[in-house]
């Protein structure tokens, strides 16, 4: 992909926040998307209304949870953190996904 800078595909941002939140425990909006965007090596740039839009979708929705704490540059922050109802959404579309990116190579891989 070089230099590009990708947009995230509909519906992928939800899931990588729950496994972000899954993986590294309770973090900020901020500490989020910038987790995100280093896993990906800089390939995704985060847009940080569109990561807090999909926190808002994700507590309405009952899959994560949120509680003010003060950041690591001792600033109140909001923390999200994934909830158990949570952890069974991301397994579920974890599986969706990998059914899915398996369909998508399977058509990519095929010959002329």
């Amino acid at each position: 992909m070089g230099d590009k800078k990708s947009e995230v595909l509909q519906g992928t941002l939800d899931l990588m926040v729950l496994k972000t939140l899954h993986s590294m425990g309770p973090l900020h909006g901020f500490g989020i998307a910038r987790r995100i965007e280093q896993l990906s090596e800089d390939v995704l740039q985060l847009n940080e209304g569109t990561v807090y839009t999909s926190l808002l979708r994700l507590q309405q929705q009952g899959w994560i949870a949120s509680a003010w704490g003060t950041s690591e540059n001792n600033r109140k922050a909001r923390y999200y953190s994934i909830t158990r109802l949570g952890n069974k959404r991301l397994e579920i579309e974890t599986e969706n996904w990998e059914r899915f990116a398996g369909v998508v190579g399977r058509v990519l891989s095929q010959e002329g």
